[in-house]
């Protein structure tokens, strides 16, 4: 990659705000507003429609008008999008056509034109591990299609794969605005998880009726019995699962972030993230928060542990509290009593199960292939077979290959000892890599952790090799 001549580098790029972007940032709060006053009249019927088609023209403007916006949008429809059309289907009465993620889903969708604009020079661009990956996936898609899928479902689960994969590239492309990108993203994450944790709490504490209604509609009993004080917290998103992953980023980012709206959010944010029960989200922030500390300098490791320890003073004091003190107590004690703890025999009699099958999966079935993991795993216990089924042993050592490879190179870039962001970033992609046996976390929610930060981690780095004797400024 030939560097920025001085003219064109980013650290010479104006940060003023452009008329794109005062004209995004009042088209979302517009939109923000208009959505609010149709749920608070009652009139979610009206939003059937109208919500996902005005999303995706909401993020098209902004991709191509106001791009850091796009990616700040973007990240909002997924903390908040599931959560206002569970409301919608509340009000409507019925569950209205499409995924409860699907308006999030087609706004990221927006940064194939990303994909698709570089793809020609790709490797160009030090991307030949999202090629790897991309090249499997469409691998799995043809197989898919010669099985004869296709259908508006097929094409909604590919999405559910080509969706997170282009807005981590998409993220990756944007290397040469990386400090503007760091900012909005560090910023996006702190008031995210201000609000999710937030209404995590509200929902363990309430359960309101939007999501009594989508319990019922789901027909899941692992979410609890869904009363207050007797329920595992999904938040805003549509499983304690999911709900883990994307907390687990904003938890995990706050640490590099600065100002007192972090330690309110460190409040909220780790309490509806202990609320969600998610024993594998647990892990993977103990995993993120590991490579964390090390991988920084020392005056920022220094900086790190004070911060650490003034948020426990905000967070420790609430977790000792009940109602939430047992059961999360409760919760951590299982970590011990794993053959005691029905999950895990589940979990232990669906890899038998599902194993010898797997095995002989060389070829794969393409999406959507393969028995019902559903049936033995519970639908999102496990990366480790759905992809085997369906892209076969060769097209998921070449996908899982790519990922691996992103991980590797973020590792290894050492200016990121000077930025807390980009640290933060490529140790949120390895907590989440991290539970590959535990969770689907190539798709949805988890896709877009994963692919988003890994995209951003390799942004930072060919940020900084543009050039080496630029030191860029460690807050954001």
């Amino acid at each position: 990659m030939t560097p920025a001549s001085p003219s064109t580098h980013p650290a010479a790029v104006r940060q003023t705000e452009t008329p794109g972007e005062k004209q995004g940032k009042a088209l979302m709060i517009a939109w923000a507003l208009l959505v609010a006053l149709c749920l608070l009249v009652q009139a979610g019927r009206l939003l059937v429609l109208i919500f996902p088609l005005g999303s995706v023209a909401v993020g098209l403007f902004l991709y191509f008008r106001a791009p850091v916006l796009y990616v700040s949008f973007t990240w909002w429809m997924l903390f908040l999008g599931a959560l206002v059309r569970k409301i919608i289907d509340y009000q409507s009465g019925y569950v209205t056509p499409g995924r409860w993620g699907t308006p999030a889903l087609l706004v990221a969708a927006i940064s194939l034109i990303t994909l698709f604009k570089y793809l020609p020079r790709i490797h160009k661009q030090g991307g030949i591990p999202f090629l790897l990956s991309l090249m499997a996936l469409t691998y799995a898609f043809l197989v898919g299609l010669i099985y004869g899928r296709l259908s508006a479902q097929y094409l909604v689960g590919a999405f559910e794969w080509f969706g997170p994969l282009a807005f981590g590239f998409h993220l990756f492309a944007q290397w040469r605005n990386y400090p503007r990108y760091r900012k909005s993203l560090l910023s996006t994450f702190i008031w995210g998880t201000l609000v999710m944790g937030a209404y995590g709490i509200y929902q363990y504490w309430v359960v309101p009726e939007w999501d009594r209604f989508y319990l019922g509609q789901l027909g899941v009993t692992s979410f609890g019995a869904g009363t207050p004080f007797d329920v595992r917290v999904w938040g805003t998103s549509t499983s304690p699962q999911e709900f883990s992953a994307i907390m687990l980023a904003g938890i995990i980012l706050i640490f590099s972030g600065e100002g007192v709206v972090r330690f309110a959010a460190a409040g909220t944010g780790y309490l509806g993230f202990l609320l969600t029960m998610a024993r594998a989200g647990w892990l993977g922030w103990c995993i993120s928060i590991i490579m964390f500390m090390p991988s920084l300098k020392l005056k920022l490791q220094m900086r790190l542990l004070t911060t650490i320890l003034v948020m426990s003073l905000f967070v420790v004091p609430l977790t000792q509290m009940e109602p939430f003190a047992t059961v999360i107590s409760e919760r951590l004690e299982s970590f011990t009593e794993g053959r005691e703890d029905r999950s895990f025999e589940d979990r232990q009699e669906g890899y038998q199960e599902l194993s010898q099958a797997a095995a002989t999966q060389f070829v794969g079935l393409g999406l959507g292939g393969g028995p019902s993991i559903e049936t033995s795993l519970g639908g999102t216990d496990t990366s480790i077979f759905p992809l085997l089924f369906q892209f076969g042993w060769f097209g998921s050592l070449v996908y899982v290959g790519g990922v691996l490879l992103m991980i590797i190179k973020a590792f290894q870039i050492q200016q990121l000892r000077s930025d807390a962001f980009g640290s933060a970033a490529r140790a949120i992609a390895l907590g989440i890599f991290a539970q590959v046996a535990l969770n689907q976390i190539f798709t949805n929610v988890f896709g877009f952790v994963l692919w988003g930060f890994l995209g951003i981690s390799l942004a930072a780095g060919n940020y900084y090799q543009s050039s080496s004797s630029q030191r860029l400024p460690l807050k954001s």
